[in-house]
């Protein structure tokens, strides 16, 4: 490999791993709840929490900081006490949420398709270790 072209794999690869750090944290398994959860206004932690169903204290935490970190998510604290914080997304998460609620559409309008997929393979899959 000449040493331009080198150069071009190597700047291709760092222009890419951010964009494939912020699709992990955008496609992660929290990530989609917490943005849908955060897409009707500004939200509490607490909200959140209940809305996601599964997600620890802990994971939504490092998941809000993150998304907040990339962008996404506004955190707003007030000072009550105690302190009331709220998060919300940020322009460019309603335009991501567009094409979240599409996928979330798509996903349950397949659901029954895939489960019964998922059926037969397991059957053809089990036939076939039986054969053997």
């Amino acid at each position: 490999m000449s040493r331009s072209s080198a150069r071009l794999a190597e700047a291709m690869q760092v222009e890419a791993c951010p964009v494939t750090e912020v699709l992990d944290h955008v496609a992660g398994k929290w990530s989609i709840g917490i943005l849908i959860a955060a897409a009707h206004g500004p939200i509490r932690f607490t909200e959140i929490e209940r809305a996601v169903h599964g997600i620890s204290r802990r994971m939504l935490t490092l998941n809000l900081r993150r998304l907040e970190r990339d962008g996404l998510l506004v955190r707003t604290v007030y000072p009550t006490v105690p302190p009331r914080v709220e998060y919300d997304l940020t322009p460019m998460a309603r335009e991501l949420y567009t094409s979240l609620s599409g996928l979330v559409d798509w996903a349950e309008r397949h659901r029954s398709a895939i489960s019964r997929a998922r059926a037969a393979y397991d059957a053809a899959e089990e036939r076939t270790a039986d054969e053997v």
